[in-house]
């Protein structure tokens, strides 16, 4: 029997692609039937996620890839797993920056795709305008210059919904997905975290093969076996065939997002040819030596390796002055442990954690240790309290000096202080150093101020005032915030 004869016909792996906030997790919502935006901080998806449905009793596989800016190696490395796209641009706003990545995205791996025309419910709605943007982006509809073919729809009414999976179908079978079910199953890391309970823990997508438990299973960074195999649902199962989405527990250490997989039975030398095409190597020390700088050691913490990967790119990305350059001395998944703050006080280090916490024991430890921990569950924070800390860290000569005289209580992050101001001035909206018996204990940032219950831009010494201000660090009396 030939290579050919072999094959068997697989159902297709879709990305839905596009600018933040035009409608493609609500999309993925309203197929899949359940409420995934409502699960993510800030309501934007930060994190690789696949699901499985069935229309016209087909399966189709759907890969949720985030949209936010700093994720977009993630969105490119979906969109080249996916075997069809849907680019969805908004009735309501048209092609924006990051429709515009997606296109050339799309174009480059010359991934299939059709286009979704989201929020045709909305008012604004202008679905010739979107046909022109996209035109003008090299992007022709059908009946529009064009063959690529487009449905309107709504994540909310659930207008257009099955006519875009229809078109999904279409394409699928003109593309003749297939694959062979004698091979070793072979797939794609979509993410990987460590579980407190269930240990090292790994979602996939199958390309190739079934995959079955008890196999043993290899990429380019690790090994191990399938103890437990889940379908998408979290229901252990005894094998899977692709385009299946799958959860994996049994690798030795953390597969790295974005590597191939294999498993089956293979020999060592197999093994070796796996093992010896690393994709995605861990960078370390990345930064700017500069004579005489101050190097920033900064110790990374993300609730599972995709989120990590966007924090590290994040953090090399932030804008330092003169002198001043970001060292990443060490990358984990899972919470800020002990260990963590150990490693931080070797190398004096300070710790950012996306969407992971301290526990009792490290808190302690770096409040002990004088060890700087900034967290934070978006994005869009976290880029702000370490843009924060390094406008504390790079500043210059004292500007104003506040002594904390009461507080009244903390919440979410914030704290209402009451102080004087002992010299200089203190201004509105500007990051701050909070100080205890002239040693530096904490950041946080002034988002209010007020004298005599007015709002004010700034309060000159000799004056009391009132302050909002976000910080990780409890703020008392006798404490001083120092502005540079």
């Amino acid at each position: 029997m030939s290579e050919n004869q072999n094959k068997q016909k697989r159902p297709p792996i879709v990305v839905v692609v596009g600018h933040v906030d035009h409608g493609k997790t609500t999309l993925l919502d309203y197929i899949r039937k359940s409420n995934v935006a409502a699960k993510e901080a800030g309501g934007i998806t930060q994190s690789v996620g696949a699901y499985e449905i069935e229309h016209n009793k087909q399966k189709i596989t759907f890969i949720d890839t985030p949209g936010h800016e700093a994720f977009s190696k993630m969105r490119v490395r979906g969109a080249a797993l996916a075997d069809i796209a849907i680019l969805v641009v908004a009735a309501d706003e048209g092609v924006k920056p990051q429709t515009k990545e997606s296109i050339k995205v799309l174009q480059e791996s010359q991934t299939p795709f059709v286009v979704a025309i989201t929020k045709i419910d909305k008012p604004a709605a202008d679905i010739d305008r979107v046909k022109t943007d996209l035109a003008a982006n090299n992007v022709l509809l059908e009946g529009f210059g064009g063959n690529i073919s487009f449905q309107g729809v709504s994540g909310k009414t659930g207008e257009g919904i099955n006519d875009i999976l229809d078109l999904i179908l279409l394409t699928a079978e003109m593309e003749e997905l297939t694959y062979d079910p004698n091979a070793n199953a072979s797939g794609v890391v979509l993410e990987s975290r460590k579980d407190k309970q269930r240990g090292f823990t790994t979602s996939v997508i199958l390309k190739d093969g079934k995959l079955k438990s008890g196999d043993a299973i290899a990429t380019a960074t690790t090994k191990g076996k399938i103890k437990i195999l889940e379908n998408f649902l979290g229901k252990k199962v005894d094998l899977l065939e692709p385009s299946s989405p799958a959860v994996i527990i049994g690798f030795e250490t953390l597969p790295k997002t974005g590597e191939e997989f294999i498993a089956g039975k293979f020999s060592e030398e197999e093994l070796k040819k796996i093992t010896a095409k690393s994709t995605c190597p861990v960078i370390r020390g990345q930064f700017c030596k500069l004579e005489g700088d101050c190097v920033v050691k900064v110790i990374l913490k993300a609730d599972v390796s995709g989120s990590l990967e966007a924090l590290s790119e994040l953090v090399k990305k932030i804008p330092m002055k003169e002198k001043y350059a970001i060292e990443i001395v060490e990358e984990g998944v899972g919470e800020i442990g002990d260990n963590d703050i150990k490693n931080a006080i070797a190398m004096r280090a300070i710790v950012l954690g996306f969407r992971v916490r301290a526990n009792r024991a490290a808190e302690n430890m770096a409040k002990d240790n004088k060890i700087e921990i900034i967290t934070s569950e978006i994005i869009y924070e976290l880029v702000e309290a370490i843009q924060s800390y390094f406008t504390c860290l790079s500043s210059g000569d004292m500007v104003g000096d506040l002594e904390v005289l009461a507080t009244f209580g903390k919440k979410a992050g914030k704290q209402i202080v009451g102080g004087r101001v002992v010299s200089g001035e203190i201004k509105n909206n500007v990051s701050l150093e909070i100080q205890y018996k002239g040693e530096k204990i904490g950041i946080g940032k002034i988002i209010n101020l007020q004298e005599s219950k007015k709002d004010v831009t700034s309060v000159p010494a000799g004056k009391e005032c009132g302050l909002l201000i976000t910080s990780e660090v409890e703020i008392k009396p006798e404490y001083h915030l120092i502005l540079r």
